[in-house]
C-alpha cells in the first residue's frame, strides 16, 4: 500500500505546522500507516488518499493544536472518529492529557490501536460523552465532523470548563454561557474554519 515518506508528509504539514518538532513526524508516519491499512477494510474516514490525509485530517488537526487557549492541559475530543483532532493534538503537545471519546466499537478499536502502537497515553472512551460522570470536565472539549453539531455543542458545553474548539463549515450558535471568537480561516481550505467558543 502506498504511504508517504517523513519527509513528504512535512512537506504536506508546512501550512499548518511550518517546523513540526522532531518527535512528530515518526509517529504521524505510523498513524498514516495505520490508517491506510484499517481503512481499506473497515469505513473509517471518506478520505483515501494519504496525501489528502495528511493534509485534511494531521493538517487540519495540528492547527487546530496550535490554537489551544493557553493553559489547556486536559482536551476531550468530542466524537473522535478516527481520532482527528485528538490524536495528532496528543502526537504534538504530549504534555496534555488527551481523551478520545467514541461510541463507534470499531473506530473506539482502532483508536487503542493507535495509542498502543505509537506509545500514547491517551484515554479511549468507547461510549456516547453523554454517559461519562457530571465530575469529568476538561479545560477544551474540541468537535470536528461531528452529524449534529447543535446537539453536539449541547452536549460538550457542560463538560469544558474553559473552551469549545470547533473544525467546521459555518459558525453554530454557541450554547448558553459561551463566547464565539472571531473565525480563524485553515490555511489551504475554504471550506473549514476553526472557532473557539469561550466560556464567558
Amino acid at each position: 500500500m502506498p504511504t508517504l515518506s517523513e519527509a513528504e508528509i512535512a512537506t504536506l504539514l508546512t501550512p499548518y505546522l511550518p517546523s513540526p518538532p522532531a518527535h512528530v513526524l515518526p509517529k504521524l508516519s505510523l498513524y498514516l500507516e495505520l490508517l491506510l491499512k484499517w481503512n481499506a477494510r473497515t469505513n473509517l474516514t471518506a478520505i483515501r488518499e494519504p496525501e489528502e490525509i495528511v493534509r485534511r485530517h494531521f493538517g487540519e488537526s495540528l492547527f487546530a493544536g496550535l490554537h489551544l487557549a493557553p493553559g489547556a492541559n486536559t482536551v476531550l475530543d468530542f466524537g473522535s472518529g478516527a481520532g482527528f483532532p485528538g490524536l495528532p493534538i496528543a502526537i504534538l503537545l504530549p504534555e496534555i492529557t488527551v481523551t478520545l471519546a467514541e461510541s463507534q466499537n470499531k473506530k473506539a478499536t482502532f483508536l487503542r490501536e493507535v495509542a498502543r502502537t505509537l506509545a500514547l497515553p491517551v484515554e479511549i472512551w468507547a461510549a456516547r460523552v453523554e454517559t461519562m460522570p457530571e465530575s469529568r470536565v476538561f479545560h477544551t472539549v474540541t468537535l470536528r465532523a461531528v452529524d449534529n453539531m447543535s446537539a453536539a455543542l449541547s452536549a460538550a458545553a457542560p463538560r469544558a470548563s474553559n473552551q469549545l474548539l470547533l473544525l467546521t463549515g459555518a459558525p453554530p450558535t454557541p450554547p448558553d454561557g459561551f463566547t464565539i471568537d472571531p473565525p480563524i480561516p485553515i490555511p489551504t481550505t475554504q471550506a473549514s474554519i476553526l472557532l473557539r467558543a469561550v466560556r464567558a
